[in-house]
């Protein structure tokens, strides 16, 4: 039976390329053209048995693993690739294969090596995967030493080519695992699960495609029983009462489907992200002994993309309200840890976002399955776009991995590409669109286009229009193309700076924090107003949920685009987008009161608001009342001076909720909260963040204290508060800006964190872990 084994501990790391002098005399050339060819060197199955490795670079790592995020970054360094030196590096893991897997097939699992890859298994050359962001599977069956130990070597080369214009790190930085299974099996991907709606009736169809795999010499036969689990009801059927079975050729594989029927399953949707659990388990149709068996997890839901009327889920019109995410975390790079995904998206979906496009590449599998479990609606998207054997190969893997999630809505087959305005670019994307629908034909194909999207060839092709920015060629597109439905692909952009209440300052890399718009973008306010005044337009995916480094200029690290910082602290925006996405009443009012060097000054107040009307009130006296134009913001002037600031929100007249801003005392104690909401288990990161609170217990919103952690029970990944702080992120000492500092541990049994600053009472915390 199927064995899906953890492969992330015991590895070993090297940073740099090895220097191996070609040999002078015949022999070791011979015996290197051979199949066990690497016979020296970092890929050799006996290197390090002359205990090598202790005198080198080498250290122990546990994957995920990005090599790049701990330097310190440098001026000179390229800026969209986040001012880190990019270098190349060699993984080795040694393990035992048992006699008892003989006959068995075993497979190596990447989830994703960015960015080159060559995979070596007991020195023969097994792979090379040159897709950053595609998981890929290499068999080792054939080269297994049974009883003995056995050596895989992974080269990564992160610098002969750059996928993206965007921080992309470097190393095996998601997981890995080791499946065994038996010599005929279910291949990989090879449960399809494609839910039909019967028409004008409450009932479903519900075909299931399995692909087989036969390893052996011999023709087999199985037999295949499917059930179905969910909270109505478990479905059971099996392969033709038994009597017929599936056939598959040796070493090759084979595809059946078996149409079930189901009458008034619970539908997917954004508000109730129902799953089910479709199981198929194979049998020898002779002995009946059990081969494999593989769980997928599927939902029932209408998709309707109409050009008039936007997109419908389950025959309700629905907006969409999307983000634009890069994959990556300050503190952590491209080797974000499951539980980070999680409280990103998380955060998200507390804003009132209901959508998320992967941009611009293949997403991680978990973060796939959280985007099903917390109800996204997904703008799924492949890195190239190229009609290669490579770039088709992606796509494949792209969809086949992720056609059974209820949560994918569209494939998008390309981001901003110069072909698109060309013939080219045209015939690229007919020939990836109907390759593609081999593979799964239940939804659209579309591409992001930036550049004249009103005469993009492309846009004759796809089957709804996504355009990036440009707002002022919707309307035109619409006339064009009446038959498409539209929808923002990518829009707005406003880069803001968490807690900076000045001007922008390019020397220090900040931006003011309210929102703006500039000659190629138009701010989150009038884009959501844009879009909400057009039936036809089906909504839009901010740029960007997430800040993300690399992207930017110096001195700051990231991309300013964000509603979350690049540390997951909430900017104002976030509460802008919430006004603008959710039906609670929203009041939040800024900058914060802390301005002792503008006593005097007239500020700048704003309040996002989903109200009526906004009232402000300065020490109990009332400033004014506005009425707030829908998608609008309510602004005052106000004449600075140290007190509070209140914001009242109106419903038809009535009080709804209210937002303050205080002057703070001075910092004199730390404190620190977990952010994470899910239990922590074995293995996964904390987040922590750190506050300066005054003697009343207010957190202070301009605190800058130098912070010292400690932890025991357990390991600090980094730390980080300023956007513009070249201090490398391992660091566990860290200035604190605008009173919020970071940290990310990997917990470990009665882990405890400790802060501390000079002239400050410290704080310490208990992070429960769930064995």
């Amino acid at each position: 039976m199927r064995e899906k084994l953890d492969f992330n501990t015991g590895w070993k790391f090297c940073p740099g390329d090895q220097n191996l002098e070609l040999p002078p005399f015949k022999d070791p050339m011979y015996l290197g053209a051979k199949t066990e060819r690497e016979l020296r060197g970092y890929a050799s199955a006996d290197y390090g048995k002359n205990r090598e490795m202790m005198f080198g670079n080498w250290k122990d790592v546990t994957l995920p693993h990005d090599f790049i995020i701990e330097q310190e970054p440098k001026r000179e360094n390229n800026n969209t690739l986040g001012y880190f030196t990019y270098h190349n590096g060699w993984y080795r893991k040694s393990f035992k294969v048992e006699e008892s897997d003989r006959g068995r097939r075993l497979a190596l699992y990447f989830e994703g090596i960015a960015t080159h890859a060559t995979v070596y298994f007991n020195g023969c050359l097994m792979a090379h995967n040159f897709c950053g962001f595609t998981p890929f599977e290499v068999d080792i069956t054939d080269m297994v030493k049974y009883g003995q130990e056995n050596v895989v070597a992974v080269y990564v080369n992160t610098t002969d080519q750059h996928e993206g214009w965007w921080y992309s790190g470097g190393g095996i930085y998601r997981k890995v695992w080791l499946v065994k299974t038996e010599s005929v099996s279910i291949d990989l991907w090879g449960v399809y699960v494609h839910p039909e709606k019967l028409d004008g009736m409450p009932g479903w169809r519900l075909p299931v495609t399995v692909t087989f795999r036969n390893d052996t010499a011999k023709r087999r036969k199985v037999k295949t029983f499917i059930t179905i689990h969910g909270q109505n009801s478990d479905y059971e059927t099996d392969d033709d009462g038994g009597l017929y079975g599936t056939e598959i050729q040796p070493k090759d594989k084979t595809t059946g489907t078996w149409e079930l029927d189901m009458d008034h399953p619970r539908l997917w949707s954004i508000e109730d992200p129902y799953l089910y659990t479709c199981n198929v388990h194979i049998f020898d149709f002779y002995t009946n002994e059990e081969l494999d068996s593989v769980s997928v997890k599927f939902g029932f839901r209408t998709l309707k993309f109409d050009a008039d009327h936007g997109f419908f889920l389950n025959g309700k019109p629905t907006k969409i309200k999307g983000v634009c995410c890069h994959e990556d975390y300050g503190l952590q790079g491209k080797a974000i840890s499951d539980s980070v995904k999680r409280y990103r998206l998380e955060l998200l979906r507390d804003m009132g976002a209901n959508a998320y496009r992967c941009s611009h590449y293949q997403q991680s599998e978990y973060t796939f399955e959280c985007l099903a479990e917390l109800g996204y609606l997904v703008m799924a998207e492949t890195r190239w776009f190229e009609s290669t054997k490579e770039g088709l190969e992606q796509l494949e893997a792209l969809i086949k991995c992720h056609r059974n999630n209820p949560a994918v809505i569209m494939w998008s087959l390309g981001n901003e590409e110069p072909l698109h305005n060309n013939d080219i670019g045209k015939r690229i994307f007919v020939t990836m669109r109907e390759t593609a629908k081999r593979w799964d034909d239940t939804r659209p194909f579309t591409t992001a286009v930036s550049n004249n999207p009103g005469d993009a060839p492309v846009n004759e092709e796809v089957d709804i229009i996504g355009v990036n920015y440009n707002l002022w060629d919707y309307d035109k597109l619409h006339e064009k193309f009446p038959g498409k439905m539209i929808f923002a692909s990518e829009c707005c952009a406003v880069g803001s700076t968490r807690g900076w209440t000045y001007d922008d300052n390019p020397k220090r890399g900040y931006l003011h924090c309210y929102d703006n718009r500039t000659g190629w973008f138009m701010s989150r306010e009038a884009t959501w107003k844009f879009i909400c005044e057009r039936e036809w337009l089906a909504g839009g995916f901010q740029w960007a949920g997430i800040e993300h480094r690399g992207e930017t200029e110096w001195p700051r690290l990231c991309s300013q685009s964000g509603a979350l910082d690049m540390f997951l602290q909430k900017k104002d925006a976030f509460y802008e987008n919430q006004a603008h996405w959710t039906n609670n009443p929203v009041v939040h009012i800024y900058p914060h009161w802390n301005l002792p060097d503008r006593i005097g000054e007239t500020i700048r107040v704003w309040v996002y608001t989903n109200c009526d009307e906004i009232e402000l009130v300065q020490d109990g006296n009332i400033i004014g009342r506005v009425q707030v134009e829908k998608y609008g913001h309510a602004e005052f002037d106000v004449t600075y001076a140290p007190g509070k600031l209140e914001a009242k929100g109106y419903r038809d007249g009535k009080f709804v909720g209210s937002d303050i801003v205080e002057t703070t005392g001075a910092p004199v104690r730390l404190e620190l909260e977990l952010m994470n909401r899910h239990e922590l288990k074995k293995g996964d990161a904390a987040i922590v963040n750190c506050y300066a609170l005054d003697e009343d217990g207010k957190r202070v919103p301009d605190a800058s204290p130098f912070v010292k952690f400690d932890i025991n029970g357990g390991t600090i990944v980094g730390t980080g508060s300023d956007i513009a702080d070249h201090t490398p992120v391992p660091a566990q000492d860290r200035k604190m800006r605008a009173g919020i500092i970071a940290v990310c541990a990997f917990p470990g049994e009665n882990c405890t964190i400790y802060a501390n600053a000079d002239g400050l009472e410290p704080a310490r915390i208990k992070i429960p872990v769930n064995e």
